[in-house]
């Protein structure tokens, strides 16, 4: 029996071995169909999560997630220039097939100093990719974003706009709005509006305007009908899970079953990124229970995905983080002399009194926070609480509790914490694939790019050619006259004026409009736009 091969297996196997038989995780065997044609991937992203966390979360659920059936290798995580990847250049990774540097979205690096980078050619530095998204919607697909953080948060912005900083969310927010995905969903709505923006710009109303059904509810969710499908259910990341308000934001699990619905009707195929954005800010304030609750809320999104897929036949599935990160362990330095002797209870039983997560916690706390002692009874079942712990609580800066709460649960649950930032090891692939072609082995980052634009048969180089072409050169090569500041390039030869908004996909040419393939991207250095706005000029 022939096992799963790796990335660089080519679609003609498949055909070639249609009679033989493949073996898939968990040791089920699959036939190979000659005729099984991938037109879909959905790719899973729990942000930040180290090894440890499934299964912490195992043990808690008391049962098998779904992600253990689809366990297929492990992946590389280091970015252009540091063993220890930030989460834009690590999400630019799976996007564009391209290594980056910190803090860039969907960007070349502008330094490739780790062992095996090729140094960075002359005028490259900082130059927009192509993203699978952008590509899949160039061959027709429908496309969809999924994230419990803010929407032009770094992993999301990674597969949708293209910028050398993860903190400008009015360019990576402006370009999403105008890149044609066809389905958002996730929170940070303040940065929509006017008054979360430096560039005072109603975005809210510009995305209404291009046909999107702009929603803010769980019901508004389930009762859209639009192919075009804009959800936002917070004005800034939406809360743990365990924290949720099921009335006033939907799950994971539910944003990605509405993302199929909508999708699937393309006969074309889909791409489509989730994230389980929360994972990684759990684990940066070490706390388990946060963890816990956005292990298993992403779990149920996989299952969603895993099921569509096997009934469906036509769609990959990868789940895999981008990064470890606390370097979380089920056991500590308390553990140390009778590791081996420490019941499950121990771990597990503190963890279950927890009725919130550390963030959800702060909510409970009154004003002058003097019932610091019931609320952690009452919603921790923690009732031995230290004059140390009480004043660590106390003192919480607005927004930090989980930070003061996570270790004080963590200490009671014998887990395990190295840092408070990035880990640099290796994580675990998850896959599913009909057909069994299913990467394998130690891969890298960028490889989980190449396996998804491989069974797409998608060619991301072709792409970025087509969609980011140095505008001031083509166009001043036609013989016309460039001039850009930060908010539009225009464009004159002869009677002719091109005007093209930054971030945008409008070309207005002598006063007319029309809508190009991409949209125009400026990197704080140099302008880019697609080739369709270059031709616009003869």
């Amino acid at each position: 029996m022939l096992k799963c091969w790796g990335i660089h297996t080519k679609k003609s196997v498949a055909a070639l071995l249609a009679t033989m038989m493949l073996t898939v995780s968990g040791g089920t065997a699959m036939a190979v169909e000659k005729d099984t044609t991938i037109k879909n991937v959905i790719i899973l992203i729990p942000d930040g999560m180290a090894n440890d966390a499934t299964a912490l979360a195992r043990w808690y659920k008391g049962s098998s997630l779904t992600l253990d059936s689809m366990a297929s290798g492990m992946v590389r995580t280091h970015s252009a220039d540091a063993p220890i990847a930030d989460s834009a250049p690590a999400g630019t990774a799976f996007a564009t097939g391209h290594k980056s540097h910190t803090g860039y979205v969907g960007v070349l690096p502008d330094e490739a100093t780790m062992p095996g980078q090729q140094p960075i050619a002359a005028g490259d530095a900082k130059k927009p990719v192509a993203s699978i998204l952008e590509a899949s919607k160039l061959a027709g697909k429908s496309t969809g974003i999924i994230a419990t953080s803010e929407i032009m948060h770094a992993t999301p912005a990674d597969f949708t706009a293209h910028y050398p900083d993860r903190k400008n969310y009015d360019a990576l927010s402006m370009q999403q709005a105008y890149n044609g995905v066809d389905v958002v969903l996730g929170g940070g709505g303040k940065f929509l509006e006017p008054a979360g923006r430096k560039d005072g710009q109603d975005l809210i109303a510009q995305i209404k305007d291009q046909g999107y059904d702009f929603v803010t509810t769980p019901e508004g969710l389930k009762n859209s009908t639009s192919s075009k499908l804009w959800g936002s259910f917070s004005p800034e990341a939406l809360a743990y899970d365990l924290d949720r308000d099921a009335s006033k934001e939907p799950s994971l699990a539910e944003m990605t079953t509405k993302a199929i619905d909508v999708l699937s009707k393309n006969d074309k195929g889909f791409f489509l990124m989730v994230e389980g954005s929360k994972v990684d800010w759990a684990a940066h304030a070490n706390d388990p229970t946060g963890i816990i609750s956005d292990v298993l809320s992403f779990d149920d999104a996989v299952k969603v995905a895993l099921d569509y897929a096997k009934q469906n036949q036509n769609t990959v599935v990868v789940a895999v983080t981008d990064h470890g990160n606390g370097g979380l362990t089920i056991g500590s330095s308390d553990t140390t002399s009778n590791y081996d002797k420490t019941p499950l209870a121990s771990f597990i039983d503190p963890l279950k009194k927890a009725k919130l997560t550390g963030e959800g916690l702060e909510s409970k706390l009154n004003a002058d926070r003097s019932n610091i002692k019931e609320v952690l009874s009452t919603y921790f079942g923690i009732t031995d609480l230290s004059d140390e712990e009480v004043k660590t609580i106390k003192d919480a800066k607005e927004g930090s509790m989980n930070y003061a709460v996570g270790p004080i649960i963590s200490k009671r649950a014998n887990i395990g914490w190295t840092t408070g930032g990035h880990t640099g090891g290796d994580v675990v692939l998850y896959t599913y694939a009909p057909n069994g072609d299913r990467p394998s082995g130690v891969i890298d980052n960028t490889d989980v790019n190449k396996y998804m634009t491989r069974v797409l048969g998608l060619d991301l180089d072709t792409v970025s050619k087509q969609l980011f072409v140095p505008a001031k050169a083509a166009f001043e090569a036609k013989g016309a006259k460039f001039t850009a500041d930060t908010k539009v390039i225009t464009v004159t030869k002869g009677s002719n004026k091109l005007e093209l908004p930054v971030y945008k996909n409008i070309a207005t040419l002598n006063g007319k409009n029309s809508t190009l393939n991409g949209v125009v991207v400026f990197n704080g250095v140099d302008y880019f736009v697609p080739q369709q706005a270059i031709d616009l000029i003869q």
